[in-house]
């Protein structure tokens, strides 16, 4: 494993995730923490490596699940790789297609307000009694996960796992979690907290 860093003027973090390096810009939540943006759309290298790197150690599951919207080209890449033909989103409004709707209310750190997440009956119906496992791109403080939880749990979904790219803040010492990556928070210094 290689050793990521923050560069000299402390407005990036490099990240290192199997063969690849990124550098993510560090962003403000707040005047005294910062996060290493780590934004998987766009960039396709990324996307198929994480997917690949995250079935290696995936438990035995059914079907995939994520949250909208930085989830989704992971989940769907990880089905593309392991031959599954469906995945399942977590919506955070209902559509009009959507029928039956199931939701729950979640708080992210990366949104101003609070939030819900939503499944279409179909969706409901089809994981009941499935081993579900759930992906994200990053976990930091584990809301929208435990939010993916909660619906998967309340149509009879069995949660097979949980799995991130990275891990962030307390999420690194889960021992639920299953991550490729942890990825450490900042302060306005740029300096790495413990």
């Amino acid at each position: 494993m290689h050793r990521s860093y923050v560069d000299m003027n402390k407005t990036h973090y490099r990240l290192h995730i199997a063969e690849l390096e990124r550098d993510l810009e560090l962003c403000p939540l707040n005047d005294d923490l910062y996060i290493a943006g780590f934004v998987i759309f766009g960039d396709v290298e990324l996307t198929q490596v994480c997917a690949r790197e995250l079935l290696k150690l995936a438990p035995e599951y059914d079907v995939l699940i994520t949250a909208e919207s930085k989830g989704i080209p992971l989940v769907y890449e990880m089905a593309r790789q392991s031959g599954a033909n469906r995945y399942l989103l977590c919506r955070k409004a209902p559509k009009l297609y959507m029928k039956d709707v199931h939701t729950v209310k979640v708080q992210s750190i990366t949104t101003a307000s609070s939030q819900i997440l939503c499944i279409d009956g179909k969706d409901a119906e089809y994981m009941k009694g499935k081993r579900v496992l759930l992906v994200d791109d990053v976990i930091s403080t584990g809301e929208s996960l435990h939010a993916m939880e909660q619906l998967v749990t309340s149509v009879g979904g069995i949660i097979a796992g949980r799995m991130a790219i990275l891990a962030e803040g307390d999420a690194m010492h889960r021992d639920d979690l299953i991550y490729l990556q942890k990825l450490p928070l900042f302060d306005a210094d740029g300096n790495e907290i413990e």
